[in-house]
């Protein structure tokens, strides 16, 4: 696995990822992605070569709706989800909100959210067109989560606050339990 093109593939050939992308997309929400550990988690999976899918706390879908900023909302987009899949562990999260809840300025577009999230790994979003294209976005690249490398984005780098937030991640996540061979930056972590 080397581009973004061999994660979108891999993504197109799992039946389960693919259902997850069409039972999401069947919502209409604007600027909608599933994001974070659908993605890493798939990723770092394929490279350790596990023959089954590291379980996961959660599905993580956003979408950015100003005119609607209620949790409310999100808990019902959760509750739909819910019909189509009640194994699934659905988090719904409007990123016209979120900036609320992480006291950081405005997003402007869930791919600005994306960008923002603590890790690089993390940071990447997968989504599905109108023709049903598969959409991946990654705005802090890929080499990290392909190198198994986890390091703060250059949004966390910016300030002590930001990067406590990726440092409480990283003790809390303990990602080398699940997938060993994953490097974690802690350089002036800790």
């Amino acid at each position: 696995m080397k581009t973004e093109a061999d994660i979108k593939r891999m993504i197109e050939e799992d039946d389960w990822m693919m259902n997850i992308l069409y039972i999401v997309k069947s919502l209409q929400l604007p600027d909608w992605w599933i994001c974070a550990g659908f993605v890493r988690s798939k990723i770092w999976d394929i490279l350790h070569e596990y023959q089954e899918r590291t379980p996961l706390p959660d599905i993580d879908v956003i979408y950015y709706d100003p005119t609607d900023i209620s949790e409310r909302k999100e808990k019902e987009l959760e509750r739909q989800l819910k019909i189509y899949d009640s194994t699934v562990p659905w988090s719904v999260k409007n990123q016209a909100r979120m900036h609320h809840v992480n006291c950081v300025p405005p997003y402007r577009s869930s791919i600005d959210a994306i960008s923002k999230f603590p890790e690089t790994a993390t940071a990447l979003g997968v989504a599905l067109d109108h023709e049903d294209h598969l959409m991946f976005a990654a705005p802090s690249g890929i080499h990290d989560v392909i190198h198994l490398e986890v390091r703060p984005t250059a949004y966390c780098k910016k300030t002590d606050e930001r990067m406590q937030v990726y440092k409480k991640r990283v003790l809390n996540k303990d990602w080398t339990k699940k997938w060993p061979k994953i490097k974690i930056a802690y350089d002036n972590l800790f």
